[in-house]
């Protein structure tokens, strides 16, 4: 059995949950290669002075408007109708329901996931037997997707549907953390994800999940001519999609900073509410990208690896992230629970 305990996220009360004082970061934990928990970051890390309240998401870089054909509506005033030309009304007992549009379609081919291959890495196994790790992720994944329904619900639009997964540092799990969070979500019966490999350098994903190499987030970006979903993977794993990184480009960060990259991101969720992205970035200390991509987001996770990740390192990374109003901390391979609480473990309980 495992000892953790669950960390609320920014801008709540933790007296709720019986800490002392105030906390305003909410933070998870999870553990990493079948040994990591959720724990108490505060434990280990003063959190609470690091994260600021959550506010309003930045609006992303406007979209060039395209003016429209001039098209009369049915339900056009007398005046309206006199200065135009002579137009036949449609009653509006007659005229029918406008449908909803479709929401985009990924036309990638489809591809099996070895599943001894993830358990071998430590990884949730799809249709596979309750585990601890399991447990632990649909405590992260449910947080997660409550707060994008809260964000949805404050006008944040198609940013409430992406979550940016990173780390100061190489090394501290965050792949491994994204890789689980994204098959957690697959599970879900009315949602479904999106898996952005976004860490142009040192991609990681495909060969995680075995899948072959194509086009991807960074080709859509360079070349205008190539749809964004076009280059998106099907999974044999139900609900699971995955976009690759792409060829490697010196100049990531500034593809990323063009206005290029909102279009690109909002062809990923086009009339889809129900798809969350996940991006897989680079560490924040160590490449400029995902400081990029947090402009876009409405949920930033950095990962926190117990014993490993020093405070004034989570400090910086945290500040070049804040791009991104809502910050959550998820503790990594953490082996104790000081607080004696466990997150995860009831599935392995007998007694």
């Amino acid at each position: 059995m495992t000892k953790h305990s669950k960390m609320p996220f920014s801008g709540r009360d933790e007296s709720r949950h019986g800490e002392k004082g105030e906390a305003e970061a909410r933070s998870v934990k999870t553990r990493s290669r079948g040994e990591s928990l959720i724990e108490r970051a505060a434990g280990h890390f003063d959190f609470n002075a690091m994260i600021a309240r959550p506010g309003p998401l930045p609006a992303e870089p406007a979209r060039k408007k395209v003016a429209p054909a001039p098209v009369l509506p049915a339900a056009a005033s007398a005046i309206d109708v006199q200065a135009s030309a002579p137009t036949p009304r449609i009653s509006a007992e007659i005229a029918p329901a406008a449908a909803s549009p479709d929401p985009v379609a990924f036309s990638g081919a489809h591809h099996p996931i070895d599943r001894e291959h993830l358990r071998e890495q430590g990884l949730i196994v799809p249709e596979g037997a309750v585990t601890t790790l399991l447990e632990e992720f649909r405590i992260v994944k449910r947080q997660l997707l409550v707060q994008a329904g809260d964000l949805r619900g404050q006008g944040a639009g198609a940013a409430a549907q992406r979550i940016l997964i990173s780390s100061p540092h190489p090394g501290e799990g965050k792949t491994y953390c994204a890789l689980n969070l994204a098959l957690s979500i697959a599970a879900e019966k009315e949602s479904e994800v999106l898996l952005v490999d976004a860490d142009f350098a040192k991609p990681s994903i495909l060969s995680a999940l075995g899948l072959p190499g194509g086009p991807g987030l960074m080709d859509a970006l360079m070349d205008e001519t190539i749809d964004p979903a076009a280059c998106v993977l099907g999974t044999d794993v139900p609900g699971l999609w995955v976009m690759p990184a792409g060829d490697a480009a010196i100049n990531d960060s500034e593809y990323l900073a063009s206005s290029r990259t909102a279009r690109v991101l909002e062809r990923l969720t086009e009339n889809a509410p129900h798809r969350m992205v996940i991006f897989d970035s680079p560490p924040a200390l160590a490449a400029s990208p995902a400081a990029e991509l947090a402009k876009y987001v409405g949920q930033t996770v950095v990962i926190v690896r117990a014993d490993r990740t020093a405070q004034g390192a989570l400090e910086d990374a945290i500040s070049l992230l804040n791009a991104c109003p809502n910050v959550q901390l998820l503790l990594n391979d953490a082996q104790f629970s000081p607080s004696g609480r466990r997150f995860g473990s009831y599935y392995g309980y007998k007694g």
